[in-house]
This record gives structure tokens, C-alpha cells and sequence, in this order.
């Protein structure tokens, strides 16, 4: 069965770049473009979702608290993005399942939805 992955980020150059990446690797991708719609999950999730951090009007580990808090996305898991290094530990303690700091290299990418992803 094909896995499914959202990615959300603010920038569309980087959801165009990941969505191909991963439909190469055969993924399904559903992108949004405005972190706050991710709250709006709530039946047929994701196998894992790709959070950007800083999304304009919105902070993606506000989105992850949130999603930990609710039952039905509890265990969906998350891997937070960011161009800032230095936020990882804030991205892990509201409740992603890892971190990824841009720019990052497509093995890394990969190695780390695999590791994350409900089998």
C-alpha cells in the first residue's frame, strides 16, 4: 500500500521540490501551504507529515503541540523542518518525532521518514 506524506510549508519552491522528490521515491504527497489547515486533519491522515517551523502567521510547533494533544493525530508522526539549527530542541519538546534542518540533502531526507513512518 502506498504511504501517504503531507508537507506543509509556507514555501512552494519547496513543496514543488520534496512533492517530486517523493512521488519519485513513490509517495503519495498532498502539500498545503498554510500550516493552520493541518489542524483541520481529522480522517484519512497522513503516514507522517513534514511541518515546516516557521510558517507566516503561524508557528509550526504551535501546530505540533497541538496535533500530540489530540487523539485522532496523537500518533501521526511528525518531522519539523527549519532553516534555523539551533530550534531542534524546541521542535522535539513540542512533540515532533524528529527534526530536519534545511538545507538538507535528499538521503537525509529520506533516511528520516523512513525511521518515523508507521509501518
Amino acid at each position: 500500500m502506498t504511504k501517504k506524506i503531507m508537507i506543509a510549508d509556507d514555501d512552494a519552491g519547496i513543496v514543488d521540490f520534496i512533492s517530486i522528490l517523493l512521488e519519485f521515491e513513490g509517495y503519495k504527497v498532498i502539500a498545503t501551504l498554510n500550516g493552520a489547515s493541518v489542524l483541520d486533519l481529522k480522517h484519512d491522515l497522513p503516514d507522517l507529515l513534514l511541518l515546516d517551523i516557521w510558517m507566516s502567521g503561524v508557528d509550526g510547533r504551535d501546530i505540533c503541540k497541538e496535533l500530540k494533544r489530540r487523539e485522532e493525530t496523537r500518533n501521526m508522526p511528525v518531522v519539523m523542518i527549519s532553516a534555523s539549527k539551533d530550534i531542534e530542541q524546541s521542535a522535539i519538546d513540542s512533540g515532533a518525532d524528529d527534526f530536519l534542518a534545511k538545507p538538507f540533502e535528499l538521503d537525509e531526507l529520506l533516511r528520516k521518514i523512513k525511521k518515523n513512518m508507521r509501518s
